[in-house]
């Protein structure tokens, strides 16, 4: 399942440089994952009632080119790969004119609440994957 959200570059998004600070794209990819999360019926509620947690363990983003005040960014978020208690989620930032602003790979791992130690993803989570090799 592949989701995309629409933003607007707003001015305390903006650094010295005049362009999008590069500690905003995480911003907008969590925003991206959280969108990504509910539309696959796994809001931050639904973790809980099952007693699970998911916790962002690596960020691979590659910037490729800059944003700037005003432009809409279309945030696409789409999963790739699954382990036991790990997942990834490739996710891709846009403008409007169809030009690729950064890409990255997140790598999260599941846990338990109460334990605080990892745990095999949710079939509800996992169906959503495709199968490991």
């Amino acid at each position: 399942m592949e989701v995309s959200i629409q933003i607007e570059v707003r001015s305390t998004e903006i650094d010295v440089m005049g362009h999008v600070n590069n500690a905003k794209y995480l911003e907008y990819l969590e925003w991206g994952r959280e969108e990504w999360y509910n539309r696959a019926q796994l809001p931050f509620d639904e973790f809980t009632r099952m007693g699970i947690g998911t916790v962002t363990v690596r960020i691979e983003i590659n910037y490729r080119k800059e944003a700037t005040l005003g432009e809409k960014l279309t945030i696409t978020t789409r999963p790739v790969k699954r382990g036991r208690s790990s997942f990834v989620l490739e996710q891709v930032i846009d403008n409007e004119k169809g030009e690729r602003v950064a890409d990255a790979q997140v790598t999260s791992v599941t846990i338990d609440l109460k334990e605080r130690k990892s745990v095999p993803l949710p079939e509800k989570l996992a169906a959503y994957f495709p199968e490991s090799r």
